[in-house]
């Protein structure tokens, strides 16, 4: 049977099959090197065949061999991740990838992988074995990470299309986000009124700041305004991060990193009564090599940076002493914040600049309901505990 230039003899193997074999590009040391594709019938391998050279025109190549789920996921995570995802973004794509993905489907060659694979993913997530279904966030965050892996492995020729595209992310969960109210706030700054623990959350509360950038708050970045440009985040040791990353080494895996958007790019005015409390603490800080406003002493009376997990783990702790019975994170004391401004009557725009929100639909999302009478109240009793 002839053949068409660069298409390569097709012919019934000894097996019975028919065989068709396709030239692609030159080897890194100049070898020869084919893809072998086999059907059942001539024209099954016919049509197998102009795929594949369609996906060699616009990839440039095709592998040579089909690789599984599993390791491909390895490779796209090593060459591709890691080289253009932030250091903290990598380690939520690998969580999700190890637990979920490759013990659900890592076996099945990639080219193979349908919709129905992909739904099956979603069902680990929904009913594991530990019988703690993962929240509708977790689901959706593993959409678009499979979502991601494939649109590469479609783009470099390896499967024919994205299957993602064919399932709809799971649907965001309504959920009930428990905040501080402002009586709460008060009471939990007055238990530790005479702690270096009051400055900490003070300077939480009373600007809407993310964990890390009040972790990683530096003293020549508190003046007529706190500078929130930079951020403590913890990097991995040996992990790799993208060329473009700008990071600054503390010491350890602690580093200070900008935040991921624009709008996290913030100088917020410094007004009283967080203005004093800062002065004060200023006054009896202890020092440290860093610069940072906030560190906490160890066993041995040695001063360190404070790790986000470090400050995770002990914020239940902190809640339990206010005797606060609530599953209020660190990150949710900015819905505390976003209702103080509200309630002070701050424009929303403003509001958006100030807690670093992208947009004002977030800013909304934010604010929790509440009598705004005893929220201005709040806010004067508030300053009225911390002496002011």
């Amino acid at each position: 049977m002839g053949r068409r230039n660069g298409e390569g003899a097709v012919f019934k193997n000894s097996a019975g099959l028919w065989e068709g074999r396709i030239e692609l590009p030159r080897g890194p040391k100049g070898e020869r090197r084919r893809k072998v594709i086999r059907r059942k019938s001539h024209s099954e391998l016919l049509a197998a065949m102009s795929e594949a050279r369609a996906n060699l025109k616009k990839a440039g190549d095709i592998p040579t061999a089909t690789m599984t789920v599993a390791v491909w996921f390895d490779y796209w995570m090593r060459e591709v991740a890691v080289k253009d995802r932030r250091p903290k973004t990598v380690n939520s794509y690998r969580s999700v990838i190890e637990q979920w993905i490759k013990p659900t489907i890592g076996k099945i060659q990639l080219d193979k992988v349908t919709a129905v694979h992909v739904r099956r993913v979603f069902g680990a997530m929904e009913r594991p074995d530990d019988g703690k279904p993962r929240s509708s966030t977790y689901m959706r965050n593993a959409h678009s990470i499979m979502s991601a892996a494939f649109a590469d492995a479609e783009a470099e020729g390896r499967t024919p299309r994205n299957p993602v595209e064919l399932v709809k992310a799971p649907r965001k969960a309504v959920t009930d986000l428990e905040a501080l109210t402002p009586v709460e706030a008060t009471n939990l700054l007055g238990v530790f009124a005479e702690s270096p623990e009051a400055y900490l959350w003070a300077t939480f509360i009373l600007t809407g700041a993310r964990r890390g950038e009040v972790l990683g708050l530096e003293w020549d970045r508190v003046g007529e305004e706190l500078d929130l440009s930079w951020q403590l985040q913890r990097i991995g040791q040996g992990q790799a991060v993208p060329a473009d990353f700008e990071s600054r080494h503390i010491e350890g895996g602690l580093y200070w990193t900008r935040p991921k958007t624009r709008a996290g790019w913030r100088v917020v005015p410094l007004v009283d009564p967080l203005r004093s409390i800062l002065e004060r603490w200023r006054d009896v800080a202890p020092d440290n090599p860093w610069g940072l406003v906030f560190t906490r002493q160890t066993a041995s009376g040695a001063r360190i940076p404070v790790d986000p997990d470090y400050a995770t783990r002990l914020w239940p702790e902190i809640l339990k002493a206010a005797g606060i019975h609530k599953h209020v994170r660190i990150h949710d004391l900015r819905h505390t914040t976003v209702d103080l401004l509200y309630a002070a009557g701050v424009p929303e725009d403003v509001i958006q600049l100030i807690v670093g929100h992208s947009s004002r639909a977030m800013t909304r999302s934010y604010r929790s309901k509440g009598n705004l009478d005893r929220v201005t109240a709040a806010m004067k009793q508030l300053s009225a505990t911390l002496g002011y």
